[in-house]
């Protein structure tokens, strides 16, 4: 039988209360599992606003959510081992040593935590002031073991960084996930060109570079300033759009990927065994 795995993405509006909001992330682990997913991926601080946005987000908001923490990670191991499906659980605010990190936990279908990725590059842009907040993670980018297939995972701003979906790659992973709190600012005109176009193509651009299935899970709905895109999506290993939501849709999507497919890109394609590592060690930094 072919390797494969059911994935899915949660999207949905996020609003002033967290338990709400915690609410809203355990009914789409059990809708997830309804609907046959093996791992459900959630968005970016899916659990409160997204206080980035402003400078002046008093530390007292940061911490009363670094405090939360333990709880809503208990809350969710238990949907998942109640549901039997395994879990990006987006991502939350945890503190440790007095800094505060963007972290993803990775559960299984027993409500066992896998790990922890914490994000590792950090936005400083008109209302993404997460520089403010958080401290560069410095995770090991080695993929998760869930359901027989090894996962990445990244958070949003990791999502422009060729460098880590390549080790991810490197290191066997067939997945990469990436929790997601992305969308246009009032006031910012898009003078680059169309921002949620370049956002989805330089994902599946690591998908195709890394003959990797890529999950993008984003929020919807305005808050304050930003307009969250949505369009949450999946691509298989020749970057194809196999699945993808609509700007303001909220609820789970669901897509079954064949992990045996990236094997038979890269061979056929010659992506890894032609590399020459030799020489970009000289201009890695």
């Amino acid at each position: 039988m072919r390797r494969t795995l059911a994935v899915g993405i949660a999207q949905f509006r996020v609003g002033e209360s967290v338990p709400e909001n915690v609410k809203a992330a355990i009914d789409a682990v059990r809708e997830a599992s309804a609907s046959g997913a093996d791992i459900l991926c959630l968005p970016e601080l899916f659990a409160y606003r997204y206080f980035p946005q402003r400078r002046d987000t008093p530390m007292t908001v940061i911490k009363d959510h670094a405090r939360l923490f333990g709880s809503i990670v208990e809350e969710l191991r238990s949907a998942c081992k109640t549901y039997q499906i395994c879990l990006v659980a987006g991502s939350l605010v945890e503190e440790e040593g007095g800094k505060y990190y963007n972290t993803s936990v990775v559960i299984d279908e027993n409500g066992n935590v896998v790990g922890r990725y914490r994000k590792t590059h950090i936005p400083r842009d008109e209302c993404y002031y997460e520089d403010l907040y958080f401290t560069p993670g410095d995770s090991e980018l080695r993929p998760f073991q869930v359901r027989g297939a090894g996962i990445g995972v990244l958070i949003c701003f990791d999502q422009w960084f060729p460098e880590p979906a390549r080790a991810y790659a490197l290191n066997g992973a067939d997945v990469i996930f990436y929790p997601t709190a992305i969308g246009w600012v009032s006031g910012v005109t898009q003078t680059e060109g169309d921002w949620k176009e370049a956002w989805e193509v330089v994902q599946r651009g690591h998908a195709v570079a890394n003959s990797v299935a890529v999950v993008a899970a984003n929020r919807t709905g305005v808050e304050g300033r930003i307009e969250f895109w949505g369009s949450s999506f999946i691509a298989d290993q020749f970057g194809s759009v196999i699945a993808k939501m609509g700007v303001e849709e909220e609820g789970v999507l669901v897509r079954r990927v064949d992990l045996e497919l990236g094997a038979r890109i890269r061979e056929g394609w010659g992506f890894f065994s032609c590399r020459r590592p030799e020489l970009y060690a000289r201009v890695i930094a």
